[in-house]
């Protein structure tokens, strides 16, 4: 009997881990992320870059952060302020400072959740003052993989790294 009881005992404490585990899988909540944006080797100002959480249907969603807290600067970088001019958020807790060619930022993203694995991407816009402006220097979809890979741009933006936080 007492054999009995050990086997409902371990069966009952392996079903309270798989349902404590699937709870904390499907939490609510945010995930911190590191960030390394490594520039290319291009001659000039500082960029600017605003990086976006974009919906499905390819509307800014939120404002991730922002390198560069100028805000006389920030018209140039086109299509992420004339969707904010709408929204008019406080930007003032994630900004910081333009980042130059060849150099290399670090930065850290909160990231919701629920948005992970959905259809979202995030994007990395950027521009640079009397230069091209990049509206998708890079977009990448916010995936687990994508998360875990490097991530190639195509204007100032040379790559895009994440790692836990």
């Amino acid at each position: 009997m007492k054999s009995f009881w050990n086997k409902i005992s371990v069966v009952v404490m392996a079903l309270s881990l798989a349902i404590t585990t699937s709870s904390f899988a499907q939490q609510p909540g945010t995930t911190s992320y590191k960030c390394m944006i490594q520039m290319t080797n291009y001659m000039g100002e500082g960029a600017y870059i605003v990086i976006s959480l974009i919906n499905g249907k390819g509307a800014y969603e939120k404002t991730l952060y922002v390198l560069g807290s100028d805000k006389k600067w920030y018209p140039d970088v086109k299509e992420w302020h004339k969707a904010m001019a709408k929204k008019t958020p406080n930007i003032s807790a994630i900004t910081g400072a333009s980042v130059a060619g060849g150099d290399r930022s670090v930065t850290v993203l909160e990231i919701d959740n629920s948005k992970l694995n959905k259809d979202y991407k995030i994007r990395f816009e950027s521009a640079v003052e009397d230069k091209q402006y990049h509206v998708k220097d890079l977009e990448i979809p916010l995936t687990t993989e994508a998360l875990s890979a490097k991530n190639e741009g195509t204007g100032y933006i040379r790559y895009v790294r994440f790692s836990p936080n």
